[in-house]
């Protein structure tokens, strides 16, 4: 299934790009689904699926609902705890959500549509949270999955037949088995949406528009895909003003917008493309408003888990630099013999690959001036020994002690 999760800056139009991203998926013959908590104009308001064109379907997100089922559901488990403590129980109608809920409802959805009830579509379109939460919500199953296995370890399930003895000794209920059960019923499905995040059909699809505003939130955006281990496969230029205006107030605003989208095309269009869409005067409504965005629909991906994205060793973005500055990616690198050398004088990373076994021992044997010059090295005369690199420097800190 070829996901595409749509973030960007708070009030950039994410929603709006990504149902016009999900109408042009379903417009190309793909059963689309469009995952969004907000309210988009011209499509139903209903909480469960419906049915918006013949192969397009949304989901709108009601993450009050869902911390009320889920809680009511925890009350009912923990009855016996509850009634021992001699608390009292809440109703539905008196729940409010707690800070996080969203975060924790679109997870679940993204579980549904992993492997629930909502599977089965050709593309997924997720309307993500702004930007600086998006990349939050992206790290939060991988998260969650490391505080279950530290709270409650697999290894400790092996001494649950000894839970009545130990109830006795002890005073009080011990744990009882829905709460290993359902703990390893939340790690699994975490487990589908981390694996869906970590997909390679599974794509970022950046809104920004044009000014001095969003060039911070992009440089944070490009940090975090590279962190994330996630790929962007568009930038979409929010509400680009006509660039010939005879109104000077106007043509100012433009002539700014064609300043940064120049910056855009030249710094980020070797590593993904940058589509401008139109401002049309007004918020857009329906299937025809957004139809003229022109948004391009995904791309076709290889389903698998995703390879390590572009870095940009020599600044904020993807890809490494050569000697003019200009982005070279990966593949090319790849394709020119090995990575791209940098300026002259400057020592480049050494490939951080496993040593041998053979030389790990003679490195651990090694005394300590041994290892700053290296066995039977000499220098030249008059040169000044650069002293260890990053590599003898993170042995001389592992292996010290254990030696």
């Amino acid at each position: 299934m070829r996901t595409v999760l749509v973030t960007g800056p708070g009030g950039a139009g994410r929603t709006t790009v990504a149902a016009a991203t999900a109408l042009a998926a379903a417009d190309r013959g793909s059963r689309t689904l469009l995952l969004s908590a907000e309210a988009i104009p011209g499509f139903p308001a209903a909480i469960g699926p419906t049915q918006v064109t013949d192969r397009l379907d949304h989901v709108r997100i009601d993450s009050g609902e869902h911390f009320r089922a889920e809680l009511t559901e925890l009350q009912n488990r923990a009855s016996g705890v509850l009634d021992l403590l001699g608390a009292g129980r809440l109703d539905g109608e008196e729940l409010t959500e707690l800070p996080g809920s969203p975060q924790l409802a679109l997870l679940h959805t993204l579980r549904r549509a992993a492997e629930g009830d909502l599977s089965g579509y050709d593309t997924l379109v997720v309307d993500l949270p702004p930007l600086t939460e998006a990349l939050a919500l992206l790290a939060l199953p991988e998260q969650l999955r490391r505080y279950l296995r530290r709270l409650l370890p697999a290894e400790r399930q092996a001494a649950r037949a000894l839970r009545p003895v130990l109830a006795q000794l002890a005073g009080v209920p011990m744990p009882a088995q829905w709460l290993y059960e359902a703990a390893a019923r939340k790690d699994q499905e975490l487990a589908a949406v981390q694996a869906l995040i970590e997909d390679g059909t599974t794509t970022l699809r950046l809104v920004a528009e044009p000014g001095p505003a969003a060039e911070d939130a992009l440089r944070t955006a490009r940090t975090g895909l590279a962190l994330h281990g996630l790929t962007a496969d568009l930038l979409v230029a929010s509400r680009v003003l006509p660039r010939h205006s005879s109104d000077p107030w106007f043509a100012a605003l433009a002539a700014r917008q064609e300043k940064c989208l120049d910056h855009w095309h030249q710094d980020l269009a070797p590593v993904f493309p940058v589509h401008e869409a139109a401002h049309l005067g007004r918020d857009p409504e329906g299937a025809d408003d957004l139809a003229a965005l022109e948004i391009p629909a995904p791309d076709e991906r290889p389903s698998g888990r995703a390879g390590r994205p572009l870095v940009d060793r020599g600044g904020a973005g993807h890809g490494r630099r050569d000697h003019d500055h200009r982005l070279v990616p990966a593949a090319a690198r790849s394709r020119q013999g090995g990575p791209a050398p940098g300026p002259p004088g400057r020592r480049t990373a050494p490939d951080r690959r496993p040593l041998p076994p053979d030389r790990a021992d003679r490195l651990r044997a090694a005394p300590l001036h041994r290892l700053r010059r290296g066995p039977g090295r000499r220098r030249a005369a008059g040169a000044v020994h650069p002293g260890p690199g990053p590599v003898a420097a993170y042995l001389l800190n592992a292996v010290r002690p254990f030696g």
